[in-house]
């Protein structure tokens, strides 16, 4: 297994040993004490499976006072996944990093607690099998703006499909009193 650092610390890619033979393939998703002592320490509780059709744009989704970190992986298609640090106070607050995720490249993004997390779908279809560290809590949920401009996110679809949550998600400037604080 590799993993690779992002420009946002904490956020990482993980690239598994893939063993593939002329039968097909052969990986471990997960193991924990691998992930333990590759610098993910979460115990996650919750596994999620989504599907979307192509031009779909979820997120920038977190929990406010219930948070969750990730470990995302494509088992279909092809996303461009996206973590942007929402911690008030952090030296890299409003930024954010993106990776290709893809069934082909076996790739997982990592995205520590306190960082809000989106994707848009850029196959046919995608779906994708994600780990979180906290239960999902629909009154603790916060959406920012996928198209803020104070973050900037280059989206590489021009006219996504959108949720109304999704939609209406806050700007990142007028939520600060319910995002997380940075703790150094």
């Amino acid at each position: 297994m590799q993993i690779a650092r992002t420009t946002l610390p904490g956020v990482l890619v993980v690239e598994p040993d893939v063993h593939r033979d002329p039968r097909g393939f052969l990986f471990e998703s997960y193991h924990r004490q691998r992930y333990v002592d590759a610098g993910i320490p979460d115990v996650f509780v919750q596994d999620n499976h989504s599907c979307s059709c192509s031009g779909t744009l979820r997120g920038l989704h977190l929990q406010r006072t219930k948070p969750q970190a990730k470990l995302v992986r494509t088992i279909r298609g092809e996303i461009f996944d996206v973590a942007v640090d929402v911690r008030v106070g952090s030296p890299t607050f409003g930024q954010w990093v993106a990776e290709l995720l893809s069934a082909d490249n076996f790739r997982q993004l990592y995205i520590p607690a306190g960082f809000a997390h989106g994707l848009c779908v850029l196959s046919d279809e995608a779906q994708l099998h994600y780990k979180c560290s906290n239960f999902y809590d629909a009154d603790d949920e916060l959406s920012i703006a996928y198209d803020d401009p104070d973050i900037g996110i280059e989206w590489p679809v021009p006219d996504p499909l959108l949720s109304e949550r999704d939609r209406n998600g806050q700007r990142l400037r007028d939520a600060l009193d319910l995002l997380p604080r940075h703790d150094p």
